[in-house]
Parts: C-alpha cells; sequence; structure tokens
C-alpha cells in the first residue's frame, strides 16, 4: 500500500488517531524512504508516487501535529505537499505536542562533528551532524526545554539545538565573578585564574591557574535553561565552582550575574518567577526574580538524615508538588584502578514530595504511574499515560557524577533505568559503541527557535 494511500485512510475524521498506533499506521519502515538517521538536518527530496489523492493541508496538519519529532520529520520527506504541511504546521506554532526525552551521545566511529539521538520510543538511534566547535571536544553540562549547554576548548559556553542546529553563544566564561583572564605578551587570552572564595567563606587557598581548555573540568558542574515570562526570552542558570554556586544570564546579557552567599547546590528548577535550589545536604532555597530588580533568597526547608554518597535533585511534579530526590550510590571508588569496571554504581532513589503552599515533605515509596528523567538534564517527572513507550514507575538516569567533571573523562559511565519498585536496573543498548566522554545526556527534543537578540537595556 502507497504512503499516501495510508495517510488518506488515517486522517478520516472517523478515526481516533492515537499516539502509540500512528507511527505504525504511517509506514515509516516503507523501503522508498531514506533512513532517517543519515543526517535530520537535510531534507529528503525522494517523492511518493501514487495515483491517491491528496488530502487537503488542514487535515495532514492535524495528522502530523500527533507525531514525535522524528516522525514528522521523515513524514515531511515523502512528498511535496507533505513537506509543505509539515512545514506550515511549525511556522504557524501549531505543533506543540509534548516530546519523549532522547538520549545524547558521541561515539568515535560517527567523527568529531557528530552525534547520535537515541529514541526510546523507537529503540534506535538517528546520526545528527552538529555545527562547529565540533560537538566530541565539548562538554554537556546541561539540557533544557531542547537546548543542549556545552563548554567547548576554551572552556566557554554555547546553547546548542541538537534538531535545529541553531546555536547561541553564552556571556563569556570570564565574566563570572571568581575567573579572571591572563593575556600572554601578544595581549592574546592564555590561561585562566579561578578564585576559590565563596560568598559563604573566604578561600584559604591562592588562586588557581588553568589552561584554556582545563578551566572547565574544575568550573562548569549543571546548567540549566529556563523560559523568562517577564520578557519572552530564557534564563540560563550554572551550577559551578568554587563550591556548587549559582550564576545567571538572560539571553542577550554580556555577562554572568553571581548570586551569593550559598553555596554546594545539586539541582534548580523555575516555576512562577521562583528559582528553586537544592543544596547536596538537604537544604531547600527560592531565589525571587520576578521583581525585575535585586534577585532576593529565602530558605524554603532543611532536611534531616541525608547520606553521605549521592547527589539531590529538584523535579516539578505533574500534579503541583516539588519533588526532593536523592540519588543514592554504592560501589563507588574515588582512585579507580585504569580500566576498572566499576567506578559508580546508582543502586536507588529515594522521594520525598513537597507541597510549597503548605511547606509539607513526606516520603513517598513510589510513583505509580509516573517516571523521572535525572542526569545533567533539566530533572523530568512524566506521566506514562502521555509517554507509552515509557515505564511507569521507573528512573531514567545519566551520569553526573561530579567527579567527570575534574578530569576523570574515560571512566565507566554510571547509566540506566532503575526499577523504583525493586531497584532492579536495565541497561541500555546502543547500535554504536557510546563514548565515555562527553557523558552521554537526556534532551528533549524541540523544532521551536530562541530569539536571541540583545535585550537593549
Amino acid at each position: 500500500m502507497e504512503l499516501c494511500s495510508v495517510a488518506s485512510i488515517i486522517s478520516l475524521r472517523s478515526l481516533a488517531i492515537q499516539r502509540k498506533y500512528l507511527p505504525k499506521l504511517l509506514g515509516f519502515t516503507s523501503s522508498s524512504l531514506k533512513k532517517f538517521c543519515k543526517d535530520v538536518h537535510q531534507p529528503l527530496t525522494e517523492t511518493i508516487v501514487g495515483t491517491s489523492p491528496e488530502l487537503p493541508q488542514d487535515i495532514l496538519m492535524d495528522i502530523f501535529s500527533t507525531l514525535e519529532i522524528p516522525y514528522l520529520i521523515r513524514a515531511g520527506a515523502v512528498c511535496p505537499s507533505w513537506h509543505s504541511a509539515c512545514t506550515s504546521l511549525l511556522s504557524l506554532g501549531l505543533y506543540k505536542l509534548a516530546q519523549t526525552p532522547c538520549l545524547l551521545y558521541t561515539s568515535e566511529s560517527a567523527g568529531d562533528s557528530s552525534a547520535y539521538l537515541y529514541s526510546l520510543s523507537e529503540k534506535r538511534s538517528y546520526k545528527l551532524t552538529l555545527p562547529e566547535p565540533p560537538i566530541r571536544t565539548r562538554c554537556f553540562i546541561g539540557s533544557s526545554h531542547g537546548w543542549l549547554v556545552t563548554a567547548d576548548e576554551r572552556s566557554e559556553m554555547h546553547l546548542l539545538n541538537p534538531i535545529t542546529s541553531q546555536q547561541i553563544a553564552l556571556p563569556s566564561v570570564i565574566t563570572i565573578e571568581q575567573v579572571k583572564p591572563i593575556f600572554d605578551e601578544y595581549n592574546t587570552l592564555h590561561k585562566y585564574e579561578l578564585s576559590w572564595y565563596t560568598g559563604m567563606r573566604v578561600g584559604n587557598s591562592s588562586p588557581s591557574i588553568f589552561a584554556l581548555d582545563k578551566l572547565r573540568d574544575q568550573l562548569h558542574y549543571k546548567a540549566f535553561v529556563f523560559p523568562d515570562a517577564s520578557t519572552g526570552s530564557y534564563i540560563v542558570v550554572l551550577i559551578h565552582n568554587p563550591m556548587h554556586q549559582l550564576s545567571f544570564a538572560r539571553i542577550g546579557d554580556d555577562k554572568w550575574t553571581w548570586l551569593p552567599p550559598h553555596e554546594g547546590y545539586d539541582d534548580c528548577t523555575y516555576k512562577d518567577g521562583l528559582l528553586y535550589a537544592v543544596t547536596g545536604t538537604g537544604e531547600l532555597h527560592a531565589f525571587d526574580f520576578s521583581s525585575g530588580h535585586a534577585v532576593t533568597v529565602e530558605m524554603i526547608i532543611r532536611m534531616r538524615n541525608m547520606y553521605d554518597c549521592g547527589y539531590m535533585y529538584i523535579v516539578q511534579a505533574p500534579w503541583g508538588d516539588l519533588l526532593l530526590i536523592w540519588r543514592m550510590c554504592e560501589d563507588h571508588d574515588l582512585e579507580p584502578e585504569p580500566g576498572a569496571p566499576v567506578f559508580w554504581n546508582t543502586t536507588r532513589f529515594k522521594i520525598y514530595e513537597f507541597d510549597p503552599s503548605g511547606s509539607k515533605l513526606k516520603e513517598i515509596n513510589r510513583l505509580r504511574d509516573h517516571l523521572l528523567f535525572l542526569g545533567h538534564n533539566q530533572s523530568l517527572c512524566l506521566s506514562a499515560d502521555e509517554y507509552p513507550s515509557l515505564k511507569a514507575n521507573r528512573a531514567y538516569f545519566t551520569d553526573d557524577s561530579f567527579l567527570w567533571t575534574t578530569g576523570l573523562k574515560n571512566n565507566h559511565r554510571d547509566m540506566g533505568i532503575l526499577n523504583l519498585d525493586d531497584n532492579s536496573k536495565e541497561e541500555f543498548v546502543f547500535p554504536q559503541l557510546c563514548s565515555n566522554f562527553p557523558a552521554p545526556i537526556w534532551v528533549t527534543p524541540d523544532l521551536r527557535k530562541m530569539h536571541a537578540a540583545s535585550r537593549g537595556d
């Protein structure tokens, strides 16, 4: 059966279009289609010639609005009318389907400028060709709302949308409070000086000097990209050393703004003008960005009985509460032998539910019909009913040990899927050999463009 004929059948108004089954009905396994994984950025021009009448654009757009991004791009490559419908859907802002997170990773066999996007819904990888600097030379320090945050070999940061290839330079690393540039005799940037003082205490040690490509191993920890309703743009929040402090910049800013005096942060989320940040010792702070002037901070809660080995996450739950999650690790070796198979091993997660309105905290044993995505990405809690390819009551996690940011780039990566009922672990199986550096990271595909113009204030 020709693809256009299939489309004619499934687009009838009497057919309930279901996200779970539509990709199979569209027949994307047809041998007439080139493989999407060759290059997601190059539109395929092969046309399917058939005798079936073409469907109206509005009906095609209704169908395509139910497809996740990999299927949507492949559908747009079938014939001119389908491509036009996909283009119109995007240009009119009508495509708003929530996407299943994918795992972005690199492989030596793909070359320095390419990465793979592993689709959990299809259990296959797509090869992406990405802009300079080469993706395999960068650290992945965060992802939110479809945007990857990277640090290059000069320790400078960029936002990168791996689906559209849009890239935006963030303010220079030398505008972070504790970083100063060192120039050589030719007035060329040569090294960086990193001071170890924080807002809580005066550093006892002298500033450290780092080569351009080594600062990122000590400075950057985790970054987030949050929509900023006050400007219609985005806020980028960076957890950085010394002592895991916070700085932020809005798109169009020319410098980072430091948020002293607190330290020791592991994770952040942003909601209604408030930046919630959780420390490794279980303190939850709220930074108020809503005034547009000075950012204020308030201590919300302080948890007790935190464990010695692991990390804290803060997640917005679909039902309105915040989840505070403690990642517990065993079999860790701070000085592993070369080639050691186990470096850092996640064994379970402890989950606490927090109601911000009532300041109530309680431990919960399971997520029932929800699931987690944790790592260097913005932490997510999703409904399994809305993402049928995912398993409920699971934690999908990648490696975000602080040790990989201090130069141990080729060690074992701690990642997988953990069943929250019995703590059993499922490994990821990739079609290609996955590189340990840059560390794989969850990315939620997004085709929207970011307005990157200066704020002009």
